[in-house]
């Protein structure tokens, strides 16, 4: 079995445990052991606008890298292909609305500010991470899935501007050759260039 195979395994791994205590805490508050706290319950005026309405468990939270967490610790899986497109950011407010059908629709409603950086792709303790500015910074592995990345290869990163990050928002891959070509002019050898990123 391969690598990617093993860390995709994990990755679903952690991902089920976070679905799993999504479904214990709303299971406690269908039996009636509700934390008001942490979630709270809102009507929205429905599209049609003929009146009726559709009722919604709405709970804020932090994306961490990987999950929205809650104020009081509670985990909610974040899809990682949403993750992933549409280049969340660890520290970004969001907010999730449970419908009563039981669909999950999260939406970002407070993007921290960010920077990028540029770093290589490598392999460390089972994990895909960037290495950038001396720190390796844990990635998706559905971000490196999309972008085509493989070990080496340059990537540019979103971290947040003004916190410690652990998780890095993969936004582009630099292509080999566009990567030596650069090299070669910051040597003074070939032509200018722009770098390209691969998708």
């Amino acid at each position: 079995m391969s690598d990617d195979h093993l860390l995709q395994i994990q990755e679903l791994i952690e991902s089920a445990s976070a679905s799993l205590k999504t479904a214990n805490t709303l299971l406690r508050e269908m039996t009636g052991i509700v934390d008001t706290s942490r979630e709270r319950h809102v009507t929205r005026a429905s599209s049609t606008g003929a009146g009726g309405s559709v009722d919604g468990k709405v709970v804020e939270g932090v994306f961490d890298g990987q999950n929205m967490v809650d104020a009081a610790g509670q985990s909610y899986p974040v899809p990682a292909n949403y993750a992933s497109k549409s280049k969340l950011v660890e520290g970004d407010g969001m907010k999730l609305t449970i419908t009563d059908e039981g669909k999950f629709i999260y939406k970002q409603i407070a993007p921290v500010k960010r920077r990028t950086v540029v770093g290589v792709l490598i392999q460390e303790d089972g994990q895909y991470k960037v290495l950038a500015e001396g720190k390796a910074y844990r990635v998706l592995l559905a971000s490196v899935t999309f972008y085509r990345a493989e070990v080496g290869d340059q990537v540019t990163i979103l971290l947040p501007a003004d916190l410690q990050a652990k998780w890095g928002g993969i936004e582009a891959v630099i292509p080999k050759n566009v990567s030596e070509a650069a090299a070669r002019n910051a040597l003074g050898r070939g032509d200018d260039g722009e770098l390209s990123p691969r998708m």
